[in-house]
């Protein structure tokens, strides 16, 4: 049985390769290392690629930092959960306000390294355990003309900022709301892909990513979906993840 698939990231081959021969003693779970990154924009770049059940990630490195890379990992769709690996104990509070899952200090010990594979497996049971019937019960809440109304999250199609508000669209019609683009995305991000600076896409509902030529950013990309006539775009950042997105 396949071991938790890890991505290491640390600028020194060494102290990459010492956890790689941690790792390889690990059994109760066991892990397999499935990447190595010397810096952030090589970790970013096999995020996008490839699904990591966990990031055991340096802090300082040169240029981006992995404090900086933690952000970013959780502006992805589907972040893997953080456990830092670092010589330098006093970034523990900044680490864990990123929701960072677990703290090690080098030199890492086997014991502590089992202890955050554990972790690592708990959270992710409890997620699938969770995962089915959150999905299906999950709502939004939004006034509309004076009223209350309790929107079941599986009829939004997509979110997109417009001006001061927030356009939440299902099949039959739009709503408005005052939650921001980025509130959503941190709470719905499992469900809802970002596609753009200014829109997020239900995963269920993507069909195509096809050529378009948009009035104001000229030609690119664009998704279709599903309920709805109406493409929108998608920016060139976000364009591998739409496309992996549309593949699984």
């Amino acid at each position: 049985m396949p071991g938790l698939q890890v991505l290491l990231v640390d600028d020194e081959v060494l102290a990459r390769s010492r956890l790689r021969n941690l790792l390889a003693d690990c059994r109760d779970p066991a892990a397999d290392v499935a990447g190595e990154a010397g810096n952030a924009s090589q970790a970013l770049e096999l995020l996008r690629r490839q699904r990591f059940d966990l990031v055991l990630l340096d802090v300082r490195m040169p240029a981006t930092d992995g404090l900086s890379l933690a952000q970013e990992i959780r502006r992805l769709p589907l972040p893997p959960p953080v456990v830092f690996v670092t010589a330098h104990a006093d970034h523990a509070v900044q680490a864990f306000d990123l929701e960072a899952l677990d703290y090690l200090t080098k030199p890492v010990r086997l014991a502590r390294l089992q202890q955050a594979l554990q972790k690592v497996e708990r959270q992710a049971l409890v997620r699938a355990q969770a995962g089915g019937a959150l999905a299906a019960t999950e709502s939004l809440v939004i006034q509309d003309r004076g009223h209350l109304v309790r929107l079941p999250l599986s009829e939004v199609i997509y979110f997109k900022a417009e001006l001061k508000y927030v356009t939440v669209r299902t099949a039959s019609r739009s709503y408005i709301s005052d939650a921001s683009l980025s509130e959503l995305e941190e709470r719905h991000g499992a469900q809802f892909l970002r596609i753009h600076r200014n829109a997020l896409v239900a995963r269920r509902a993507l069909r195509a990513l096809e050529r378009h030529d948009d009035p104001e950013e000229g030609e690119g990309w664009a998704v279709r979906l599903e309920g709805i006539d109406e493409l929108l775009a998608v920016s060139r950042r976000q364009l591998a993840a739409v496309r992996e997105a549309l593949t699984r």
